[in-house]
């Protein structure tokens, strides 16, 4: 294979792995929960609210450099925000109140916002339309991998020296990926895109009106309020409703996430990939009915206790990772590459203030005013919704046309 045809695998492969440290970053707060709520003496409320601020200021980020990164070199954006989400991630050191702890994440999920606006609009230009269920399936790898290692790093390390320890081992390989990131060549945007320019998927005034973007982004924002919850509540209800160890919870959920997500997220983008041809809407069928197969699994994991809880819990977080690569698939496809970046953005900002910003604080609310179990009646309820949404979605979706063809239009829209 010359350097030329390699290029696109080592820069997804670095990619991969600069969003597999992004995610342990943020799972490692959710091992070592209980361990800061006893050190700061927090309610159930205020440990949630946490991660929704992170997510807050996550999410007001992206608006401001989706913009950028449709002008300027994405690299060196990549770059920058890489650097300055590690360095922050070190200042854990130096965190010793609730105010100082919800400053550092809150400036991490600024640094973030750099990374996960761009990065998926890079991987999609270096390989064609039709693979783009299978790439961003390995791309997504890194939620599941990362989120487990940052569930293991921090149950593991946190028992045995505290904490704050677990987060300088997460910051730490950063800098050397950040650093890589400087040898990448930046693709042209929308080499292989098939779908050609209309006012709604090529401008922003038309954004409003693309019903394809719309369903995608609000059936991902239901999703995400699902997942957000149950990742930042799971160990803790293991812990405290269930009996196990906070270590092994977080073993135990740590390596059900770790094992659903590779096959599920692979195989969930394989199967929107192989379906494409074969039926309009392919990404949103495989997203929607992957959620709505969790349901009631979710339900009897919850709500069970006895043997089958843990085969159950494993089970509805496969179907719930499953949809991760086709439904990230479905809003690229949605809008062409000139706003790309920009309509990536402006997903992001919806699906997570309508998803995991709220899901954490309100599962928590819940939890102090009722209980945790009563808490994740939440999630499934938005599982649905979901579901729902998606399988409406599936009218709204482009048709792809294959064999890799690069797209005329696209030629001068290289890097501008």
């Amino acid at each position: 294979m010359t350097p030329n045809k390699f290029h696109p695998y080592w820069a997804l492969i670095l990619l991969t792995a600069l969003n597999l440290l992004n995610y342990v970053d943020r799972s490692v707060l959710f091992a070592v929960q209980p361990l800061v709520q006893s050190e700061f003496q927090l309610s159930n409320a205020q440990v949630g609210y946490l991660t929704s601020a992170f997510l807050l200021f996550y999410m007001f980020a992206a608006p401001f450099v989706g913009p950028l990164a449709d002008r300027y070199s994405r690299k060196f954006i990549i770059l920058g925000g890489a650097i300055f989400w590690s360095g922050l991630t070190l200042l854990t050191a130096v965190t010793h109140s609730y105010t100082e702890l919800l400053i550092r994440h809150t400036l991490v999920g600024v640094g973030e916002a750099t990374f996960v606006t761009i990065a998926p609009t890079f991987v999609a230009d270096l390989f064609p339309e039709e693979q783009r269920g299978r790439i961003l399936g390995v791309f997504y790898l890194a939620i599941p991998v990362g989120t487990a290692a940052g569930y293991l790093l921090g149950g593991h390390l946190s028992t045995h020296h505290g904490w704050r320890f677990p987060f300088y081992i997460a910051a730490s390989p950063g800098f050397l990926l950040a650093l890589a990131v400087i040898f990448l060549r930046e693709p042209q945007r929308g080499r292989f895109d098939t779908e050609k320019g209309t006012p709604e998927r090529g401008t922003l005034t038309g954004l409003a009106g693309n019903p394809a973007f719309w369903t995608s982004t609000l059936g991902m924002a239901a999703m995400t309020f699902a997942l957000g919850g149950i990742q930042v509540w799971m160990p803790t209800f293991l812990s405290r409703a269930r009996g196990y160890s906070l270590e092994s919870a977080n073993l135990m959920f740590g390596m059900i996430i770790v094992i659903d997500g590779i096959v599920a997220s692979l195989a969930g983008g394989w199967l929107g990939d192989y379906l494409l041809p074969r039926m309009k809407g392919a990404y949103y069928f495989v997203s929607a009915a992957s959620m709505a197969l969790g349901v009631p699994l979710m339900i009897v994991a919850l709500f069970i206790r006895g043997p089958i809880m843990i085969p159950a819990i494993a089970v509805a977080a496969f179907f719930l990772l499953f949809n991760t690569s086709p439904l990230n698939a479905a809003v690229l496809n949605s809008v062409d590459a000139r706003i790309r970046a920009t309509a990536f953005a402006v997903s992001l900002f919806v699906y997570h203030l309508l998803g995991d910003v709220p899901s954490p604080t309100l599962m928590g609310y819940v939890a102090d005013k009722i209980s945790l179990q009563t808490a994740f009646i939440l999630p499934v309820i938005a599982m649905v919704v979901s579901a729902a949404i998606l399988f409406y979605g599936m009218k709204f979706a482009p048709i792809v046309q294959f064999g890799g063809r690069l797209n005329p239009q696209a030629a001068g829209a290289g890097n501008r």
